[in-house]
């Protein structure tokens, strides 16, 4: 696998970047949009409004998300899903806590209970494309692709890897609840 950084991909550092450069811009633009709209005074008290609604939100959510995590362990089984519910809601409250009305959006989607799940698939799907790209192990484990093809190479060309030695195989099945 190559350590070279690929050509045209922005990476996770340079995405915050533009988003830390980026979204304040973006707020910024829409306070002054809303404010114009609605009045300075009423844009600042609806601020406040989000940020308490939100602020009671997190604490029902994270109230919620707590008990089925303790559940989850409570009950001997792997608890995925309450932590990445509990991350969700983390990244969630802090963007509600955040004055702006992108980032309230944004962040109602993380908390929210009925707009979280499709919150989860999404960053289920990029943890887990980033484990088998990254991972020298997972391009070869049957079902995820042959080895030497597909993310972690770049080119359905290139050379085949042998698996490496020295380790035990343990054959398993995944049960997804």
């Amino acid at each position: 696998m190559s350590t070279a950084p690929r050509r045209g991909r922005l990476r996770p550092t340079r995405i915050a970047a533009l988003l830390l450069l980026i979204v304040p811009i973006l707020e910024v633009m829409t306070l002054i949009a809303v404010g114009q709209a609605i009045g300075g005074w009423q844009t600042f008290f609806l601020l406040v409004a989000i940020s308490l609604l939100g602020a009671w939100l997190i604490r029902l959510e994270g109230a919620r998300a707590w008990v089925a995590l303790t559940q989850a362990l409570q009950s001997g089984r792997m608890p995925a899903r309450e932590l990445a519910d509990g991350m969700l809601i983390l990244i969630g409250g802090t963007l509600l806590l955040t004055p702006g009305f992108l980032t309230d959006i944004v962040g109602f989607v993380l908390v929210l209970p009925f707009t979280r799940p499709v919150a989860r698939r999404l960053l289920e799907t990029v943890i887990s494309r980033r484990l088998i790209a990254q991972s020298p192990y997972l391009g070869m484990v049957s079902g995820f692709g042959d080895p030497g093809v597909g993310p972690e190479s770049g080119r359905p060309d290139a050379p085949r890897r042998s698996p490496p030695s020295g380790g035990d195989i343990v054959e398993g099945e995944i049960i997804d609840e």
